[in-house]
């Protein structure tokens, strides 16, 4: 009588068994800050009244693409683990070298655009090369970078304008087309929106690309991760590194260029603060302070909370000094609903 041994059957690997729809709603960075939109706009639409008006949404769109344009690359540069305090005062840097580049030619503003562009993708290259090269923290390195374009900011405009804000380049030529690229009004539907609004969801939908599509995308979380452990597998952690720096540079060029272009003129002293702004915008969105987790999605969403409750408090007719304590506590919040939706994931991996 013969007997036969049955071969225990081969574990699945966890890799390609199916996850329930649960577990990837889990997984997404963005899941908390989702929720926390739909509340406040439930709950401002409650508590203003016009809250919900096409109009009153477009003004609500426009707050939220003049901070998304930033919060998305600066949630990919957390996303590596990084931080850049200069990001505030790069834009004013970016708007400045572009208004006194045009002016001081005398040429077509283009050519102050071109030049703007240059200079502001060098800072972003400097911030990522020093952080590289030194072995700093990059609140060290990027807080330097912030003293020093605050010094410049302030100190050429007046060497060159002898105040300080710019000459207004509102009659050169070129005005009227970097107008229409840069700080336009699209009517939809008997409604205005600012073209900074097509600017901020086509970054958005880069940036998503990037991350969750290319070898790159790979890279940044890699990097964000454990920089060691990415080196050790060939990741090219020192171009990832420099090349989202000169990410939040571009995102500055063009935020600079539509405070430009809507104005006709800088004031040197702005953008001071503003790089907080952007760091709050990206963690509401789900990004970790530690790196590594986050989405350009999240980042999006958290500028529409900031947005949101910009105009909201206004719109209700509130005291806006309560402002910053609804950001510090939407803030909060967003860390701790962030931690929970984590550990539920993991729960259920």
């Amino acid at each position: 009588m013969s007997t036969t041994t049955e071969t225990p059957a081969a574990p699945s690997d966890e890799r390609i068994l199916p996850s329930s729809p649960l577990r990837r709603l889990l997984a997404r960075p963005e899941l908390g800050s989702v929720v926390g939109a739909l509340a406040v706009l439930v709950f401002f639409a409650c508590a203003a009244d016009g809250f919900l008006r096409a109009s009153s949404l477009s003004t609500v769109l426009y707050a939220s693409s003049t901070i998304g344009i930033m919060a998305v690359p600066v949630a990919l540069l957390m996303i590596g683990g990084e931080f850049d305090l200069s990001a505030g005062v790069l834009v004013t840097t970016s708007a400045l070298v572009s208004s006194m580049s045009s002016y001081q030619m005398t040429a077509n503003v283009w050519v102050g655009v071109g030049v703007s562009l240059l200079v502001t993708l060098a800072v972003g290259a400097f911030n990522g090369y020093m952080l590289t090269r030194t072995g700093l923290p990059s609140f060290i390195v990027t807080l330097g970078t912030f003293l020093m374009l605050t010094g410049l900011n302030l100190g050429f405009t007046k060497l060159i304008d002898g105040t300080v804000s710019t000459k207004t380049v509102g009659d050169m030529e070129g005005f009227p087309a970097a107008h229409a690229v840069f700080a336009s009004t699209l009517t939809i539907g008997g409604v205005d929106f600012k073209v900074t609004i097509v600017w901020w969801l086509a970054l958005v939908a880069l940036g998503s690309w990037i991350l969750l599509r290319t070898r790159t995308g790979n890279w940044i979380f890699a990097v964000g991760g454990n920089k060691d452990a990415a080196r050790a597998v060939g990741v090219p952690v020192t171009r990832t590194r420099i090349g989202l720096y000169m990410g939040v540079a571009l995102g500055a060029w063009i935020s600079g260029q539509h405070l430009l272009f809507s104005f006709d003129a800088v004031q040197s002293g702005e953008g001071v603060g503003n790089e907080l702004i952007y760091i709050i915008a990206a963690v509401i969105g789900g990004c970790l302070i530690t790196g590594g987790y986050g989405s350009a999605v999240g980042a999006a969403v958290g500028a529409f909370l900031f947005g949101m409750t910009s105009k909201g408090i206004v719109f209700a007719e509130w005291n806006p000094d309560w402002f910053k304590f609804f950001l510090g506590a939407m803030l909060l919040l967003a860390t701790l609903v962030n931690a929970w939706v984590r550990k539920r994931a993991e729960a259920t991996a």
